[in-house]
C-alpha cells in the first residue's frame, strides 16, 4: 500500500486458504493487516504489525465468514504460486455482490508468478522439409480482457550458431499488445501491435492479419509458414510476462504428438526444512515436532536432531520426530520469561548442520491482571457494574517482557444462570457496536469498553468476566492464558443496591450540603419571626398582712415568678 497523506491506513483482512503445507514469507510494510490462516498447513513468522486470526473448521463457511468481516474486496484462486503481490494503493469500491470469474485480469492489482513451469509441448509437422521451427504463445481471453494490456514475451535461445530460422506466434485477445525480448532474430507473426525491446516507442503491426484461436488452428498456421516442427507451444492466461528459454538452438525434443516437458528432480531445501521446526511450549517443557511426510516431500534425509546439548536428541515415534525438553535441561537458558534454545539437524547431504533459534514463554514467571473500572481514566477499579452502564476493562502482564506480544485473543461475560453470556472480544476483534477496542496503555496493557444491556429478565446478580490473552515470541509459537474476575451486577431498580464509591461519596455529600442549608434557613425564620421582649423592674410594696385587697399589685408580683419560685410575692 502507498504512504497515506496525513491520514491512518486502512485496516485489511487477508484471508489465505490453502490445499497443501507451505512456507509463508510476508511483507506488509506500514498495513495493519490481520491475516487469517491454518496453522496446520502454513509456516511463518509474520512481521511486527501483523496479527493471526484462525480460519474457520470448514471450507464452505469460509465466504460467509469472511463477509461476516465487511465487504469481500477481491477473490483469487491461484495455481500453486510461487509469489504474489496484492496492490491496494486505492480504495475499492465494495462489490455488490462476490462471484469469481475463470480467468479475470486483475490488471495492477493482483500479479503472481507460478511456482512449477508451464505446461510446454513440442511436436513435429509431418510432410514439411527443412529445420524451421515454430514457438506458439496463445494467451486465453479472460473475463474482463477487454481492458487494454502489455504482456511482455521473453525469449531465449541457446544458439551458438547465428541466429536460428524460427518463427514466434503470438496470438491473444484484440486488447493485446506485445512487447518482445528476444536474444535472437527471429520471425513474428502477432494479433494486435507489437514491438521490439531494442527498439523501444516503435509500434508494429501486420494489417488484416487474423491468427486462429484454436490449438489446432495455430498448428495449421505453423504448417502454412513452412515450420518443420514446433519447439513450443504455451497456452497461459493473460499474464504480465511470459519466458520462453530452450536448452538448445533446436528447441525441445520432438514427438509426433505434443508432449509435457518433465523438471528436474528437487535437492533438499534446507531454509524450508527448518521452517517446520516450530516450538510448542507449556508450563515447563519444550517440543518440537518434525513429520516425516513433510520431511521426505522435501527430498531431506535427517540423520539427527538434537537441542544445543547433543545428548538431548529427538525421538523417533513412527510418523514424527519428537524432539522435547524440560526448561532446566538440554542447555536450556531462562532469561526473565523467555527460554532459548537452538536446535541442531544434521543430514545426510550435507556435512554441516543446520541451526535455529527456538524459544519459548515461561508462563509460570508471568501473571495476568484483568480490572473493571466505570471511567475512561483508568483510575479506581471496581467489582460492580450497573445494568446500562459502560465498563472499561484493562488487561495487563507482570513483569512486562518487551520480547513478548501480547493480545486480547477474546473475553466475555459469563451472566448464568439467569442470562446467556455476551461474548465482547473473538479473534482479536470487537464483537458488536457496543464493544470498543481501545489504544494500549504503558508498557503494552490491552484495554477495550464495553455498554451492558439496561434491560435484562430475569435480572442478573453476579456475573463472571474471563479474557484469553494470546502471547507469542518471533520464534515460537502461540501461547494463550485465561483471566477471570467476579463483577456484582446492579439493577437501577434493586432496593438496597450496592453502591460504587462514586455513588457514596456523591450521596454524602449532598446530604451533608442539604443539611447545612436546612440548618441555615430555620436559624434565618427563628431569628426573623421571635416576639420582642420587655423586661421591667420588679417593685416590692409593703402592705398589712391582714389585707388582701391589693389585687392590682398582686398580679404584677405574680407575672415574675420563676420555674423555681413557691409563692407570689407582693
Amino acid at each position: 500500500m502507498s504512504k497515506q497523506n496525513g491520514t491512518r491506513a486502512r485496516e485489511v483482512l487477508l484471508v489465505l486458504d490453502l490445499d497443501k503445507t507451505v512456507h509463508l514469507r510476508l511483507q506488509a510494510p506500514g498495513i495493519p493487516l490481520q491475516l487469517a490462516y491454518n496453522s496446520q498447513s502454513v509456516f511463518a513468522n509474520l512481521p511486527e504489525g501483523v496479527s493471526a486470526i484462525p480460519l474457520p473448521a470448514s471450507k464452505d463457511q469460509l465466504r460467509p465468514w469472511a463477509e461476516s468481516k465487511g465487504a469481500i474486496a477481491s477473490v483469487a484462486e491461484l495455481n500453486d504460486p510461487k509469489s504474489i503481490l496484492l496492490r491496494l494503493d486505492t480504495a475499492p469500491r465494495s462489490p455488490s455482490s462476490c462471484r469469481p470469474q475463470p480467468n479475470m485480469d486483475m490488471g495492477h492489482r493482483l500479479e503472481w508468478w507460478p511456482h512449477t513451469e508451464g505446461l510446454v509441448r513440442g511436436c513435429a509437422l509431418e510432410g514439411v522439409a527443412g529445420h524451421k521451427e515454430a514457438h506458439i504463445v496463445r494467451v486465453l481471453p479472460g473475463s474482463e480482457a477487454r481492458r487494454p494490456r502489455t504482456v511482455t514475451v521473453e525469449v531465449k535461445l541457446s544458439c551458438t550458431s547465428g541466429d536460428p530460422d524460427a518463427v514466434l506466434i503470438l496470438q491473444g485477445p484484440p486488447s493485446v499488445s506485445w512487447l518482445i525480448d528476444a536474444n535472437h532474430n527471429m520471425k513474428i507473426r502477432a494479433t494486435g501491435n507489437y514491438s521490439i525491446k531494442i527498439f523501444p516507442g516503435r509500434s508494429l503491426r501486420e494489417e488484416h492479419l487474423v491468427l486462429p484461436d484454436t490449438p489446432q488452428g495455430l498448428l495449421e498456421e505453423a504448417r502454412r509458414l513452412n515450420a518443420s516442427k514446433v519447439a513450443s507451444f504455451v497456452e497461459v492466461p493473460l499474464a504480465s510476462v511470459i519466458s520462453l528459454q530452450a536448452s538448445s538452438c533446436g528447441g525441445l525434443q520432438t514427438s509426433p504428438t505434443p508432449v509435457q516437458t518433465t523438471p528436474l528432480k528437487e535437492t533438499c531445501n534446507a531454509e524450508l526444512l527448518m521452517t517446520l521446526l516450530q516450538p510448542n511450549c507449556s508450563e515447563d517443557t519444550m517440543t518440537l515436532e518434525l513429520k516425516k511426510n513433510l520431511m521426505w516431500s522435501l527430498k531431506c534425509d535427517v540423520s539427527s536432531l538434537t537441542f544445543l546439548d547433543p545428548s538431548c536428541q529427538a525421538e523417533d515415534r513412527g510418523d514424527q520426530l519428537v524432539l522435547h525438553s524440560a526448561y532446566s535441561s538440554c542447555s536450556m537458558k531462562v532469561t526473565g520469561s523467555v527460554v532459548n534454545n537452538e536446535v541442531v539437524v544434521s543430514l545426510l547431504s550435507s556435512s554441516s548442520p543446520q541451526r535455529k533459534a527456538v524459544q519459548c514463554i515461561d508462563t509460570k514467571s508471568l501473571s495476568l491482571q484483568l480490572g473493571l473500572y466505570l471511567t475512561p481514566q483508568f483510575l479506581q477499579a471496581s467489582n460492580a457494574i450497573e445494568l446500562g452502564q459502560q465498563g472499561f476493562v484493562q488487561v495487563s502482564m507482570s513483569p512486562p517482557t518487551p520480547e513478548i506480544m501480547p493480545r486480547l485473543d477474546s473475553c466475555q461475560l459469563d451472566l448464568k444462570p439467569e442470562a446467556d453470556t455476551v461474548e465482547l472480544i473473538q479473534n482479536q476483534a470487537a464483537k458488536g457496536s457496543c464493544v470498543s477496542l481501545l489504544d494500549s496503555g504503558p508498557h503494552g496493557v490491552m484495554r477495550f469498553s464495553f455498554l451492558l444491556r439496561g434491560y435484562m429478565v430475569p435480572t442478573p446478580k453476579t456475573g463472571t468476566l474471563s479474557c484469553t490473552v494470546a502471547m507469542r515470541l518471533r520464534t515460537s509459537s502461540l501461547v494463550r492464558r485465561t483471566v477471570s474476575m467476579r463483577l456484582n451486577i446492579v439493577s437501577p431498580d434493586m432496593p438496597g443496591k450496592t453502591l460504587v464509591l462514586p455513588a457514596v461519596l456523591g450521596i454524602t455529600f449532598g446530604a451533608f450540603l442539604i443539611g447545612a442549608l436546612l440548618t441555615a434557613a430555620l436559624w434565618y425564620i427563628y431569628s426573623h419571626t421571635r416576639p420582642p421582649s420587655k423586661r421591667e423592674p420588679v417593685v416590692a410594696v409593703a402592705a398589712p398582712a391582714s389585707s388582701e385587697s391589693s389585687s392590682t399589685n398582686h398580679s404584677i408580683g405574680s407575672t415574675q415568678s420563676t420555674p423555681c419560685s413557691t409563692s407570689s410575692m407582693a
